[in-house]
């Protein structure tokens, strides 16, 4: 090892100059190969950003003019003459003044027959009610009531006797005798067994009805007296018939038996029982559709009332017509403003069609157009910021106050009018004037922002870039920092944004540093070392030098 090394010192020592080139040369390659190793030329470079919270404020900006807020030719409802006017051109009004009066004397006379008919409509109310108050009512079912105890009573005290008095005319030897002779006794016999039979029912339902007429009083319930009715009524029909099929034996005997002055008696009193029993049936009939009729009264009088009540409505309504009718014949501002023109005059003749005047209001509006993608961010009441040309010195806050629904299409792009009203007046904006405005349609705060050149997008979905790992911070003069290793993409969830910032959602949080811009480096060939020979002649230059 010893004897290479000076065998080495020999050759340098008896080749100086060809050693002295040789170590240049190396020494050259040397350099070059660091210097490409450490150089940034053409490396990407990556300007970082970080994520804030902050308030983001979206907007949507349109220009246009400035035009009254307001303006209509008054246009009476109604024809006829012009009988007053009382402004002029140029006149401020405010809001329900009468402009103009027109003839009223057909109007007032409507107004008048409705007046009265309402009045005789509510007198017929009135009327109506104190006839089927509680009390009436009350006091007309208790009539039918006591008028039905009376008749029930009148009954019992006519017909038990005659209830006996059938029983005796049947009981005589005669009739007996005389049916059994009559024609074989075979039709005779029928009469007979009929007689009997209806007899037999009545004489039952009498004593069954007697027993219970002795519990009814004037303190009884209406149920009990309704069935007490209806048990007389009962009774006194089956009485009534048993009445007539007695007087029709006797009858057949007077005629069958040829001995007519035996039964004239008979037949005489016979006829006079029916009349009286078909007297008490008359009369409890009566009382039953009494009794029902007070009770009906009772079931329709809130429904007789309130067919009174909205015939009054009625009439009410047609005179509540007649008055705005009558309004109609005074034209009135319908806001306060300033009278532009007046057309017509005392004595003219006004129709529905014409204009008499002309009012415009003395407030202001912006009229911006947008497009539809804008249009659709807009709402109502939405809060702008008001610009003019000729004025720029000024701006003035307002409001969304209308937006068009139907939008104007003009070579294929759909645009859309927004009025904005002005939430203060300055007398130096001036109607036509161009006006800017920014509508703010949306306003966050304290929420995650990021510029927005960070958001990138694909197939319709968010993302920024991100490393694992942080990066040196940049050199001097650069403006981001290098990294061999590219940055990721990481997926994020977007809100609104402004000018500058993004409102991140999700996918991130805040200290978080993403790429805000990428920097691509130039493209640099890498330096070939040179050859011995080369350096040579390089090093003998520099040398000579």
């Amino acid at each position: 090892m010893i004897k290479f090394f000076q065998k080495i010192k020999l050759f340098v020592w008896a080749h100086k100059i060809i050693s002295i080139v040789a170590a240049i040369a190396v020494i050259y390659a040397g350099y070059a190969i660091y210097k490409n190793a450490t150089s940034t030329a053409g490396e990407t470079l990556y300007a970082l950003g970080t994520v804030s919270r902050g308030t983001i404020v979206s907007s949507v900006e349109g220009s246009g003019q400035v035009s009254a807020e307001n303006q209509i030719d008054i246009k009476p409802k109604v024809s006829g003459t012009i009988t007053y006017v009382g402004v002029n051109p140029g006149d401020s009004v405010r809001e329900g003044q009468t402009l103009f009066s027109i003839d009223t004397t057909d109007a007032e006379k409507t107004v008048r027959d409705a007046q009265v008919s309402l009045d005789s409509a509510k007198l017929s109310l009135q009327q109506l009610e104190l006839q089927n108050s509680s009390q009436n009512l009350n006091q007309g079912l208790e009539k039918a009531y006591t008028a039905a105890l009376s008749g029930i009573a009148s009954a019992f005290q006519d017909e038990p006797s005659i209830v006996d008095d059938v029983q005796s005319v049947l009981a005589e030897k005669t009739m007996s005798l005389d049916t059994a002779r009559s024609n074989g006794g075979n039709t005779g016999a029928g009469y007979r067994t009929a007689a009997e039979d209806a007899y037999y029912k009545a004489n039952s339902a009498f004593d069954q009805a007697t027993l219970n007429y002795a519990n009814i009083n004037s303190s009884s319930s209406n149920a009990e007296i309704d069935k007490m009715l209806q048990e007389t009524l009962s009774a006194s029909k089956l009485l009534f018939n048993a009445v007539k099929s007695t007087r029709d034996l006797a009858d057949y005997l007077s005629i069958s038996t040829n001995r007519a002055s035996n039964y004239t008696s008979t037949q005489s009193s016979l006829s006079g029982y029916a009349d009286t029993v078909n007297s008490d049936i008359t009369s409890l009939l009566a009382d039953q559709a009494s009794i029902q009729s007070a009770r009906d009264s009772q079931s329709t009088a809130g429904l007789d009332i309130q067919s009174s009540q909205l015939s009054v409505q009625k009439a009410q309504n047609a005179l509540d017509d007649a008055k705005s009718n009558l309004a109609d014949y005074y034209v009135t501002a319908p806001f306060s403003g300033i009278m532009a023109a007046v057309d017509g005059k005392v004595g003219d003749n006004a129709s529905t069609g014409t204009a008499i005047g002309t009012i415009i209001t003395a407030d202001k509006t912006a009229v911006i157009s947008l497009n539809e993608v804008d249009a659709a961010k807009i709402q109502l009441g939405q809060k702008a910021t008001l610009t003019f040309d000729a004025l720029p010195d000024l701006t003035v806050a307002g409001k969304v106050a209308e937006i068009d629904t139907i939008g104007t299409v003009s070579q294929g792009v759909v645009s859309y009018d927004v009025k904005i009203s002005f939430d203060t007046e300055d007398q130096r904006v001036k109607p036509g004037m161009t006006v800017n405005a920014a509508i703010i349609t949306a306003v966050k705060q304290d929420v995650l922002t990021v510029p927005n050149g960070a958001v990138k997008t694909s197939n319709g979905a968010s993302y920024v870039e991100m490393f694992d790992s942080a990066l040196p911070d940049p050199a001097l003069g650069q403006q981001g920092s290098p990294s061999a290793i590219p940055p990721k993409d990481v997926s994020v969830q977007t809100g609104i944004s402004d000018s500058t910032s993004t409102e991140i959602i999700s996918g991130l949080k805040e200290g978080d540093k993403i790429v805000t811009k990428t920097i691509s480096g130039s493209s640099t060939s890498s330096a070939s070392a040179p050859s011995i020979l080369n350096a040579a002649r390089g090093g003998a230059t520099r040398l000579g030098r």
